[in-house]
């Protein structure tokens, strides 16, 4: 039979607790929680970038058709 997965989880913690020691664990899981919490912030904040990032190219162009559509107008006027 193979390994379950709570047997492996089982095999890990032992095998952090005899590589880091018991009094490491703690400070171990402060760290990773921190890291988790700075991934969390970043991600957010990338997010945020980029969402004004597309508000800001959507309202661009509706700009920028509004110029042409005078430039060209402007361009049939002289034509005539």
């Amino acid at each position: 039979m193979g390994l379950g997965f709570s047997e492996i989880v089982v095999i890990l913690i032992v095998i952090v607790i005899l590589f880091f020691g018991a009094k490491k664990i703690p400070e171990l899981v402060k760290a990773i929680a921190r890291a988790g919490h700075e991934y969390k912030k970043a991600k957010e904040m990338l997010k945020k970038e980029s969402d004004e990032i597309a508000k800001a190219e959507s309202e661009k162009p509706q700009s920028e058709n509004k110029q042409q559509v005078t430039d060209v107008k402007s361009e049939e006027k002289t034509d005539k």
